[in-house]
């Protein structure tokens, strides 16, 4: 098993197990849920902005040990960050997976987050490590809904309203 695979998994598996930001965000500005309809994840990410900057973010739900390390380290990961960054991460971070966009070329903003490449190479398991992703993109565009149906089409295509 090569390295990267390995910490791949035990990255995984400790954020399923211990997952970080977990539970509802109590003050939370915008919120949007997520769902994957063909295998049943199922999250509610939960963003308190103050300013244009993310002080906080959490999600509550279930799903498998994927999208739950994926929702832990994102949480992780765009605490602190000004909105308009934490949406290029989004862009970059979804690359990635889609196997279009090279971690390498940007340590600095995926860091931790570039164990989730291997996903590239498991297409049944894209849609479970984006939901997160979608939902949060969701909630900072305002709307309440995210899906993973259509991924080829852009993050967070959808209607309604959730940010206050």
């Amino acid at each position: 098993m090569s390295d990267m695979r390995q910490l791949y998994q035990e990255v995984i598996l400790e954020h399923n197990k211990k997952p970080r930001n977990f539970g509802v965000l109590e003050g939370a500005t915008c919120s949007a849920h997520g769902h994957n309809p063909l295998c049943g994840d199922n999250y509610t990410v939960y963003v308190r902005l103050e300013g244009e900057q993310i002080a906080q973010v959490g999600f509550e739900g279930e799903g498998c040990a994927i999208s739950k390390a994926s929702a832990s380290m994102m949480t992780t990961r765009l605490k602190g960050l000004e909105v308009a960054a934490a949406q290029e991460l989004v862009e970059l971070f979804r690359g990635m997976i889609l196997g279009e966009v090279d971690p390498e070329a940007h340590p600095k903003a995926l860091k931790h987050l570039k164990v989730f490449q291997g996903v590239s190479a498991l297409p049944v398991r894209i849609k479970c490590a984006l939901l997160p992703w979608h939902a949060v993109k969701a909630a900072l565009d305002g709307r309440g809904e995210a899906s993973t149906e259509g991924e080829a089409d852009p993050v967070g295509e959808g209607e309604g309203s959730a940010r206050s």
